[in-house]
């Protein structure tokens, strides 16, 4: 495993070299100057990696805790809800019945019971997840813009990236979005350099496979590299001048669609079709299960933080989107997470993690799975629950962090903390934290003010 000081350091030997010297005005722009980056170095040297990959699920449109892994039944009717609590391998915990399969890994994670913040509306409080930055309002009219704080994977790119010919953010299969794109999804002001290498693709079709690695017919990859070099011909000739950030961006994603596209890691990685049938039938063969396929197959290959979206839209409607069960339209809740749900995370999330521990690859890789907020204790009146911050649950596996615990506990009608409350700023830093990079480590904006990457503490109640 390498340790994240090297990668640090590699990454700064890679940018501080003699053309971006001469471009230290460029490098502001893109979000660190060159003191940022050896103070980052500095302080991520100090730091020893716990987990070398993240598996970030992030679940759009906000899973009912009630309803998965914090239930009341001793609550009133209008509060527990249809579903009852089963044992698990964890003694004194208990999961819905419908998640049967989660019950026998509950051993092997960690649930924090009491992530809260004030974000009612899905795009401020889904940026809020995705970035852990508290936007300027609690507003469902929040806009994508880059004056916004970067994605967690971008930041890793910038401060502890994957080896070369690997890329470090991977995301994929959809652009949330609930009305427009959620922000939170890219680089933003630290440049297209950091964004993600995004797959808008369902890797459940038969016909998966990654554009940026098929070359067209009439473009060899002797022709690409001879491209390169008149582009490296042209830019020795204007080293003096200062490129703008966005034509830096353009030039390195140009830099890495080349790389991969002859890197057989990577290759490798994506041909899901190499997978035995019997293990994609474990996952499920939903674009969720093979999505989440992917993920392990991509932390084999190197890449340190991978986004996996449950779904595009937030939903609460059907059997094609996300967690927002309102009861919108007379379609109660319990149906939707009965049938659709429920039944998936039963099977991928178990698999997910059961896989990654029988390969050796649990400790290395920390699990996340979370929502933007929770739901409502009280069931509306269109037998659905309502968005809920105050009070939500995130589970956690590998990578650093305890098996078997429970980290505080909600009220007695799951409301708001009684213990140990935990702020998405304190999840950011956490996994920063176990991935060996100094929460506090700065970066600069679009208008060069430094801020750190995450204003949040280290949870050290779930530290293995």
């Amino acid at each position: 495993m390498r340790a994240s000081g090297d990668c640090v350091n590699d990454s700064v030997s890679r940018t501080v070299s003699r053309r971006h010297l001469l471009h230290v005005g460029g490098l502001s722009l893109l979000g660190l100057h060159l003191p940022g980056l050896l103070r980052a170095a500095e302080q991520n040297g100090k730091l020893k990696a716990r987990a070398r990959s993240v598996i970030f699920l992030h679940q759009w449109g906000g899973p009912s805790h009630h309803d998965s892994f914090d239930m009341k039944p001793s609550a009133p009717d209008a509060i527990r809800g249809e579903f009852k609590p089963i044992a698990t391998n964890l003694p004194g915990v208990s999961v819905c019945d419908q998640l049967p399969d989660m019950a026998r890994v509950m051993n092997k994670v960690t649930l924090v019971r009491t992530l809260h913040h004030t974000m009612k509306n899905h795009n401020s409080a889904g940026y809020y997840s995705l970035s852990g930055y508290a936007p300027p309002t609690d507003d469902q009219r929040l806009r994508d813009a880059n004056d916004l704080f970067p994605a967690y994977g971008s930041i890793v790119d910038r401060l502890a990236p994957a080896r070369a010919g690997v890329p470090t953010f991977v995301a994929y299969p959809h652009t949330i979005s609930d009305g427009s794109i959620t922000p939170g999804q890219h680089a933003s002001f630290l440049g297209k350099a950091h964004d993600p290498l995004f797959i808008n693709q369902d890797p459940n079709s038969a016909d998966f496979r990654l554009p940026e690695l098929s070359l067209p017919e009439n473009l060899s990859l002797e022709r690409l590299g001879n491209r390169r070099e008149v582009l490296r011909l042209i830019d020795r000739q204007t080293e003096l001048l200062e490129f703008s950030a966005k034509a830096r961006g353009i030039d390195a994603h140009y830099q890495r669609a080349m790389t991969m596209l002859s890197s057989p890691a990577i290759k490798k990685a994506f041909d899901l079709s190499s997978e035995p049938d019997a293990v994609r039938q474990r996952y499920g063969r939903t674009t969720y299960g093979q999505s989440c396929l992917l993920a392990r197959r991509l932390v084999e290959a190197g890449a340190r933080f991978i986004n996996v979206y449950f779904a595009r839209t937030i939903g609460g409607q059907g059997s094609d989107g996300g967690w927002d069960t309102h009861g919108f339209n007379n379609k109660p809740m319990y149906p939707i997470l009965k049938k659709y749900l429920l039944p998936i995370t039963n099977q991928t999330l178990p698999a997910l993690l059961e896989d990654l521990d029988q390969r050796g690859l649990l400790d290395e890789t920390l699990v996340v799975w979370v929502g933007e907020f929770g739901r409502s204790p009280r069931i509306n009146k269109q037998a659905g629950r309502d968005h809920w911050p105050q009070c939500y649950t995130a589970l956690l596996a590998g990578g650093g962090v305890k098996r078997g615990h429970v980290h505080g506990a909600s009220d007695k009608i799951g409301a708001y903390p009684a213990t140990d409350p935990v702020r998405p700023d304190d999840l950011a830093a956490t996994m920063f934290y176990l991935l060996g990079i100094d929460p506090k480590t700065e970066i600069r904006d679009a208008l060069n003010r430094p801020l750190p990457i995450s204003s949040g503490e280290v949870i050290q109640g779930v530290l293995a």
